[in-house]
């Protein structure tokens, strides 16, 4: 089928860059390696992400920079004040229910940078894809994120079991799912405008 309006193969997404009030979001790089393992080796973030060990090192992030570079996966090194606080992207793992994720340093947790980053991420995927809606997840223990998620107009769509490698077992995790129409009904947000 024949899209009306043509979008950017997911591989055209990776040269993007997003800016917000008090952020730059880029595609990390291999010169991004450090920061990012200070940010992800943190006990208390890696045990809220699914995929990533613990204790997560320099080669851990070595690899996911190779490794997201060669996928269709959408991510970004999030910066303030030219300094990498964290990651945020969409997984592009099932196209038609793409997957928002993010994780932030913990010396940067509740000064509202995760909201706005997910929401820049959150209107550049609307925008640019022709996806009906975007799911995402938190950790039953994380309600800072669950918190994020509804922010950003996320609603819960239930609890489901998760495997954490951080912490080696399952863990139960809140569901959420926005929508299109959800999203351009609350797309007034100020400090996510492109630019």
């Amino acid at each position: 089928m024949l899209l009306e309006k043509p979008t950017p193969t997911l591989r055209e997404s990776r040269a993007v860059v997003l800016e917000t009030d008090r952020l730059v979001l880029r595609q990390p790089t291999l010169a991004d390696v450090k920061a990012i393992a200070r940010v992800v080796g943190d006990k208390r973030v890696s045990i809220n992400l699914r995929r990533v060990p613990h204790p997560y090192t320099v080669d851990d992030a070595i690899s996911f920079v190779t490794t997201i570079a060669a996928t269709i996966d959408t991510v970004f090194l999030v910066e303030h004040e030219r300094a990498a606080i964290g990651l945020v992207g969409v997984s592009w793992g099932n196209e038609n229910a793409p997957e928002l994720g993010y994780c932030f340093g913990v010396d940067h947790w509740g000064k509202g940078y995760a909201t706005e980053a997910a929401r820049a991420v959150i209107d550049y995927a609307f925008e640019e894809f022709a996806i009906d809606e975007l799911l995402s997840g938190a950790r039953v223990l994380n309600p800072a994120s669950r918190h994020v998620l509804e922010k950003c107009g996320f609603q819960w769509t239930g609890v489901e079991l998760h495997r954490s490698l951080a912490l080696g077992s399952s863990t139960p995790v809140d569901r959420f799912k926005l929508e299109r129409s959800v999203w351009a009904s609350i797309k007034s947000w100020s400090n996510s405008t492109r630019r």
